[in-house]
């Protein structure tokens, strides 16, 4: 199918300018004012903002963790995400203890034929078990199967934290196959032990979440995956950056030259510590890894934003209903599975209170959240901006739009919003994905399947 979209202002990374957009076969082939080309669709663009579409690098559908199960598989995440402009996302695939490095990708891609998403998927591998399923020659050669990225976790002692040796390891064959190297850093040893202590002495409510994993160890951990990472000459990416004990050493980093990239998550910028003291147990929901933290470290991640101290925004998406879920903790904070939804909110939000108070420039918006994670994980130019040959993944997005974020308005199966009532201006109508029409007008038009695997390229290329 052919798509002409007309009369709109076309935003990328760097380039701001009106012009029509001609989209056949799936691909951009013509741009520029005026277009005379004949299309099986029209989409009138005029005083709308078409962008690339957005890529979400952080999501979990479909996870089992803490005796559930997240509750977006890949048919509700990815229409959920659709509606917020995104159209691609990058999940995480769990290697469970003992399972082989080619199982756990092969658990993975059956779950997504099974949900057949709407948009464009591609994986990160989440290594855990280096011992008993996992060995380092299957892992060089995921890179083969277009998955060229390795997720290591720091945190969660006693299940899928692992130790400095296997970091370490991972980070050499990272550094021999081209892949990037995925660190979730806080000091999982130290916040066990704060843990311990805490419901020893009775502390149970949500809010102990917080007070059991504070800044420093997210800091420290920071840190010392940088240092491994550059004695095994790994390229590093630090997820959900959420305070400024983890911004400095990434600021430090980036400033003697090395490879690291940092990444925080939408909810950092508006959520805070005191969320979580909620009463009636609606702090819960709240619950997501690292805390919410004091409001202070707010300004310091937007700083970090606006200076590329931290270069990506995603949503670590990872879904669990307050009912049923979330209660699993009532009476144990450390039982309540961490994890908070997000996918379809990331694009409003950035936009009404970053572009729209001056914080972000249009191109910066579409920099955070689309171009820096096609570049990062080896989706550009095929993804991440509008060009000649590059997949048609596409938003048209209304800045006069306003909405009003809810669990009831939005469209995953979690039963709560974090931005509940929040009312924002501006907000995605049309989203195509390699030129096939997923939202128009902010209605679904597209079946499951819509959606495909992506393969990404190494790190060097």
């Amino acid at each position: 199918m052919s798509v002409l979209i007309r009369g709109g202002r076309v935003i990328t990374a760097t380039d701001d300018y009106a012009a029509d957009v001609f989209v056949e076969n799936g691909v951009v082939t013509q741009i520029g004012l005026s277009l005379d080309a004949r299309a099986d669709r029209v989409i009138d663009a005029r005083e709308r903002y078409v962008m690339p579409g957005a890529i979400d690098p952080h999501t979990h559908m479909d996870m089992p963790f803490g005796g559930t199960v997240t509750c977006d598989d890949f048919t509700s995440g990815t229409v959920s995400a659709a509606f917020g402009g995104s159209t691609t996302l990058i999940d995480f695939c769990m290697q469970s203890p003992g399972q082989t490095f080619p199982d756990a990708l092969a658990t993975w891609h059956q779950k997504l034929e099974r949900a057949r998403p709407v948009i464009d998927v591609g994986f990160h591998l989440a290594v855990t078990d280096l011992q008993k399923g996992g060995n380092l020659e299957d892992l060089a050669r995921v890179p083969e199967q277009g998955v060229t990225s390795y997720k290591l976790f720091m945190a969660y002692k006693g299940s899928i934290m692992v130790d400095d040796e296997t970091l370490f390891k991972v980070m050499k064959v990272a550094a021999r196959t081209g892949a990037m190297v995925l660190v979730h850093a806080e000091n999982g040893d130290a916040i066990e032990v704060l843990i311990r202590e805490a419901l020893a002495a009775g502390h149970t409510e949500p809010i102990w979440h917080a007070r059991t994993r504070p800044p420093e160890l997210e800091g420290e951990a920071t840190n010392r995956a940088i240092q491994l990472a550059r004695v095994a000459g790994a390229p590093l990416y630090v997820v959900h950056v959420s305070c400024r004990d983890a911004l400095e050493p990434i600021a430090r980093a980036r400033a003697a030259g090395w490879r690291v990239t940092g990444e925080t998550c939408t909810q950092y910028l508006f959520i805070d510590e005191s969320f979580l003291e909620k009463p009636d147990f609606e702090g819960a929901k709240y619950v997501y890894t690292p805390p919410p933290r004091p409001k202070e470290h707010q300004e310091v991640l937007w700083r970090g934003l606006a200076t590329d101290v931290l270069s990506v925004v995603s949503t670590d998406h990872c879904a669990f209903k307050w009912q049923g879920q979330k209660t699993i903790g009532w009476d144990d904070f450390s039982k309540i599975p961490n994890g908070g939804p997000g996918i379809e909110d990331r694009l409003n939000m950035l936009h009404h209170f970053g572009v729209r108070t001056g914080r972000l420039s249009l191109n910066r918006l579409v920099q955070l959240v689309s171009t820096n994670p096609a570049r990062t994980f080896g989706l550009y130019p095929r993804k991440g901006t509008i060009a000649i040959g590059s997949d048609a993944d596409i938003v048209v997005f209304n800045p006069e739009r306003k909405l009003t974020l809810s669990a009831a308005s939005h469209h995953s199966n979690v039963d709560y919003n974090l931005y509940e009532g929040t009312e924002v201006q501006g907000a995605p109508e049309t989203v195509l994905v390699r030129g096939q029409l997923i939202i128009e007008d902010r209605q679904l038009v597209a079946d499951p399947g819509t959606g495909r695997f992506v393969r990404r390229a190494r790190v060097p290329q």
